[in-house]
């Protein structure tokens, strides 16, 4: 069997240091808001070069909080892109305010920059592009658009930790950028956990209350906050991780080179890489119009694969219910049925690789 993931691999390889930090933790029984928490926040800013990094309780809540610290709120219209996880659009609704689906670019999967401007209204308030799969977003046009309207730019960085565009680390060239430690994610930890970053002093004091039930300063509390808080058990296991995240990084990007070598097939359409953008390939997915038939060819040959998004957001139920059944984007929805995830992770094989694509090239 060929998993998507395998962390047992991941968690053999750094056994012997992930084991010590663990109990370092429970040595010096502080598990809330505790050195080790500070330490990876620092690390995590110098990293990208920012001076405040808030570690929370998830990517969802990193999300939700850098939305609530730049002021977003009731009635207020937020542009994001339809093809992503839910909770990119769960976020602004949690604030009150509208989502505003803005289609996709086929072949990048990230938000069409060309249609960006069309849907900004006297509502409009922010912009959340997500670097989806690890590829970056193409931030310039979106500078552009949110410096002419007054627009605070919130980058949803959840499948991109380490990417950059033109040499700009994903998340530090909006306002806020916002990450995911899912066990899963290139940077992922062993539970939810997640992390905003921010050169914006205010936002960052803002977030720091939020998440602490809105408090600085021991039982006293100056909003309503939010408990969101990243433990010390994650932090520390995060912290021995980030030390190879570029590392881990290189290795997807090697694996995507491979697989890209080696799939020879008429009818599938590889992932882009677009020039000035490093793709940390999160996620390596492809397109076929005959994707079923691949998806059921590696199942019975023992590999797993993966199908994100099988339906965008603006058809999700709740979000039907919002805007109604006549938002039409061709993209997005012609994407849903063609996207197909194979497994990519660093410790992933050459023999695997081998295998994975032999099974694909075959499929007739």
């Amino acid at each position: 069997m060929i998993p998507m993931v395998d962390l047992e691999r991941q968690y053999q390889l750094l056994k012997s240091e992930i084991e010590p930090a663990i109990q370092g933790v429970l040595n010096q029984a502080h598990f809330i808001l505790g050195p080790e928490g500070e330490a990876f926040e620092r690390e995590i800013a110098s990293y990208h070069g920012v001076p405040f990094a808030m570690g929370v309780a998830s990517g969802t809540d990193a999300l939700l909080l850098a939305l609530k610290a730049c002021g977003i709120g009731k009635g207020d219209e937020v542009i994001t892109t339809p093809f992503t996880f839910i909770a990119t659009a769960e976020a602004i609704v949690y604030v009150q305010a509208k989502p505003v689906f803005v289609d996709i670019s086929p072949h990048s999967f990230n938000i069409d920059v060309d249609r960006l401007e069309e849907k900004i209204t006297p509502r409009t308030k922010a912009i959340i592009p997500v670097h989806l799969f690890g590829h970056p977003a193409d931030m310039d046009p979106i500078l552009y658009c949110a410096d002419k309207y007054n627009l605070k730019i919130i980058e949803d960085c959840a499948q991109a930790f380490g990417a950059s565009d033109h040499g700009r680390k994903v998340g530090t060239i909006g306002h806020c950028g916002c990450f995911s430690f899912f066990p899963s994610k290139n940077l992922g930890g062993y539970g939810d956990g997640g992390m905003v970053i921010t050169s914006d002093e205010i936002v960052a004091e803002q977030i720091k209350s939020l998440r602490n039930h809105g408090s600085t300063i021991r039982y006293e509390h100056h909003s309503i906050g939010y408990n969101s808080r990243l433990d010390e058990i994650q932090a520390a296991i995060l912290r021995v991780k980030l030390r190879r995240i570029d590392k881990f990084n290189h290795d997807r990007r090697r694996h995507a080179d491979a697989y890209r070598a080696s799939i020879c097939h008429d009818e599938i359409v590889l992932p882009v890489e677009l020039p000035g953008f490093d793709h940390v390939y999160h996620q390596f997915t492809l397109r076929s119009p005959h994707r079923d038939r691949i998806m059921a060819a590696l199942r019975e040959n023992g590999i797993a694969s993966a199908i994100y998004y099988p339906i965008p957001v603006h058809l999700q139920r709740p979000f039907l219910k919002r805007s109604g059944t006549g938002q039409i984007l061709p993209h997005s929805e012609a994407c849903a049925m063609e996207v197909l995830s194979l497994p990519m992770f660093p410790e992933l094989t050459e023999t695997e690789i081998g295998i994975i694509t032999e099974v694909i090239n075959n499929v007739p």
